[in-house]
């Protein structure tokens, strides 16, 4: 039985010309698991928010949603509330108390269930979670791991018929993330709410989703099985970069589209999806040939950036943030710095632009001490910080007004953002947000960019432009410091990569031999061929050393 039924849904922004959504047309069966994927753009957000009737926003929209069959417009705020739940993808968004216990009864208690339910659900819900240990934890203090499962926890504590995700895990680390998803998944088999989540992690939902819809310019371009999907995705589409890893390789390994599709498409249950059928799938090839014989990748001399024996802390009393941080970084280099949330790399990088002092230790750029950069001279052709937070950034009503002066840049960019031009910053994707923050961070002409979770809220085509963007950067003597969860992403572009942990440096090493020798901070590639190859860290990288093996049998 369908508990949501989309029919030629149209939604246009105020101000734009273009369609956000064009006849929409989906049905979603109850207990499903519907993973949402698409472009930066291409109208995901906007069709999760249609959805919930609070959620939804000023435009002009033609078409129906209806929710167990009725429209979603006749449904009272408190039969929203309990039926349809939503977790955003800023953790800090929904959290409204200050305390965990009150956060999980916060929705009963506007809902007007009797103390004694909320009580009773409230403990039941925290201890599914796991979390009873922490009901008196300050919401404050919680990681923004431990913050998205709250605010799950909260959303799960109405008992909703339907759940709606809106990319939950992309501010949080590989590990959390993936036991967020598996939480998720969890709950949908065993108490049999409807999961709508859109996400750009394919490795963790394809495999275990009963439905891949694809958006493609705000229109449904796949909508089937994940098997079928991965069978009918040309390998010289753009949207073969939503596949997971394993299905990337075969892609690759097979190279013509005509000999993948011929393989598969007849027998699509043979295209493998996750970690394991990865290993199956590679585990047919000779392995003779176990690394590529790649150019040196020795560091320059030249230091551009230097922290050494740092130590700061927020308030006098409190415990230090970063413990005798000392950290090098060369010019012309990509740079990344990994770890869990709560590690304190946000603070380094905060640090490091001089939006923070620490109360020891010395920083330099490019030889000189950062505190003889005066009169602003520092945020001039020498050092740029793209937030975490990019919302901070803009304070004008339009992206063309917020890009102005920087025509150079946008039209450089691989990625088009003058459509935008007449929309509000905070109407338009979080991925299009980062792409026009970074088009400010640039207009100072950096020779140091921190980039603070740059490839948040971008799928993984647009995570391939960041990367051609940030090496075009590297070309032309900018040194790049990346601050992310991403090891995909830095992956794709880093020179060097870093474990930061408890506020220090535990692990440096060049890109390959850290992804080749951890186990949980790697790609997904790392893992699926390690036992036979050596260094192949990239679908582009396996792929190649099965090809040197002799290829496809």
């Amino acid at each position: 039985m369908a508990l949501i039924t989309v029919k030629d849904l149209s939604f246009t922004y105020p101000n734009s010309d273009k369609k956000a959504l064009s006849d929409i047309s989906l049905t979603i069966e109850k207990g499903e698991f519907i993973t949402l994927m698409g472009a930066t753009g291409s109208g995901k957000s906007t069709l999760l928010r249609l959805l919930k009737p609070e959620l939804r926003q000023n435009g002009d929209i033609s078409g129906e949603v209806l929710f167990n069959d009725r429209q979603t417009e006749t449904l009272s705020p408190r039969e929203s509330a309990e039926k349809i739940g939503y977790v955003a993808q800023n953790p800090e968004e929904q959290i409204v108390t200050d305390k965990v216990w009150h956060e999980l009864a916060f929705t009963l208690e506007n809902l007007g269930a009797r103390r004694s339910d909320i009580a009773r659900r409230v403990a039941e819900t925290a201890a599914y979670f796991g979390i009873s240990d922490r009901m008196e934890r300050d919401t404050a203090t919680l990681s923004g791991g431990e913050k998205q499962l709250l605010n799950l926890a909260a959303v799960m504590t109405a008992d909703p018929e339907l759940l709606l995700l809106d990319e939950p895990t992309a501010q949080l680390d590989p590990i959390a993330a993936a036991r967020f998803i598996e939480t998720v998944y969890r709950l949908n088999r065993e108490t049999g709410v409807t999961v709508l989540i859109c996400e750009h992690r394919a490795e963790e939902l394809f495999a275990i989703s009963d439905r891949v819809v694809i958006l493609d310019d705000g229109q449904i371009k796949y909508d089937a099985a994940p098997r079928q999907v991965a069978a009918q995705i040309d390998i010289n589409s753009p949207h073969e970069a939503f596949l997971p890893t394993a299905a990337r390789i075969a892609h690759l390994v097979y190279q013509s589209s005509d000999a993948f599709g011929s393989l598969y498409q007849k027998a699509p249950n043979d295209i493998p999806l996750n970690i394991r059928e990865g290993q199956r799938f590679i585990g047919q090839f000779a392995n003779t040939v176990r690394v590529l014989d790649d150019e040196s990748s020795a560091h320059p001399d030249a230091v551009a950036l230097s922290l050494k024996n740092i130590h700061f802390r927020y308030e006098r009393n409190s415990p230090d943030i970063l413990r005798d941080l000392s950290l090098t970084v060369y010019g012309g280099e990509v740079f990344a710095l990994l770890g869990a949330n709560g590690a304190g790399k946000s603070t380094a990088a905060a640090v490091i632009a001089g939006l923070r002092k620490p109360y020891s230790g010395t920083v330099k750029l490019f030889d000189k001490p950062l505190k003889d950069y005066k009169n602003g001279s520092l945020y001039q052709n020498n050092l740029s910080l793209l937030p975490q937070d990019t919302e901070s950034v803009f304070i004008r009503e339009t992206v063309g007004e917020e890009l102005k002066g920087c025509e150079t840049i946008v039209e450089s960019f691989p990625y088009d953002l003058r459509p935008l031009y007449s929309r509000h910053p905070y109407d338009i994707s979080g991925g299009e947000r980062q792409l026009a923050a970074l088009c400010k961070a640039l207009s100072t002409g950096p020779r140091l960019l921190i980039m603070d979770e740059p490839s948040k809220g971008l799928d993984n085509h647009a995570k391939t432009l960041l990367r051609d963007i940030i090496l075009r950067l590297k070309s032309d003597g900018v040194t790049v410091l990346l601050i992310t969860h991403d090891t995909e992403f830095a992956a794709l572009c880093a020179d060097r990569c870093a474990l930061f942990a408890q506020g220090n440096i535990a692990a440096v090493d060049t890109t390959e031999n850290f992804m080749s020798g951890n186990r949980f901070y790697t790609t997904a590639a790392s893992r699926i061929t390690r036992q036979r190859y050596d260094g192949a860290y990239t679908a582009d990288r396996a792929a190649r050393l099965i090809r040197l093996n002799g290829g496809a049998p």
